[in-house]
């Protein structure tokens, strides 16, 4: 069976996201630059977050969110109000790695199926099936790819 063209480009969306901060320090990752509310370390979590939730639990699969972590990374959440300890630089990128394997590895079979609930996004839409759900998930961390670049570039 040929590997689906999703698969492909959320691998090439996972890569970049994570080629582009891998280098960076820890402490820089948490920085959160004038007029902005959220920190490169946000964006990240809050990528594998919404991917846990949109790829794997509307799937029926088991989901994989570290305690505390959709406190600090569900929408409307910022690092300013964080209380706890946050993940480092590389518990993030692990995550990410892992959950890309993951993605790889149980949602294939999953293509063409409906979701347990529809759901429908913040800007209004609506999302029925797997592979909606995987296509949004392409388009969230592009959003949040972008947001990295510019925080980078302002904080560079």
């Amino acid at each position: 069976m040929m590997e689906h063209y999703i698969f492909n480009q959320l691998n090439f969306a996972r890569e970049n996201t994570i080629k582009l901060v891998s280098h960076m320090d820890d402490a820089f990752t948490e920085i959160i630059p004038d007029g902005l509310n959220n920190n490169i370390k946000w964006n990240l979590g809050h990528i594998y977050v919404v991917h846990e939730k949109f790829a794997f639990s509307f799937a029926g699969e088991e989901i994989n969110i570290p305690e505390h972590y959709n406190n600090i990374f569900a929408p409307g959440t910022k690092p300013s109000e964080w209380s706890i300890e946050r993940p480092s630089l590389i518990e993030l990128l692990n995550l990410l790695t892992l959950q890309n394997q993951r993605l790889n590895l149980i949602l294939p079979k999953k293509l063409g199926e409906k979701s347990l609930q529809p759901y429908i996004t913040s800007t209004g839409l609506k999302l029925r099936y797997i592979d909606e759900f995987l296509s949004f998930c392409l388009y969230h961390e592009g959003m949040h790819y972008n947001a990295l670049k510019n925080i980078k570039s302002i904080l560079s």
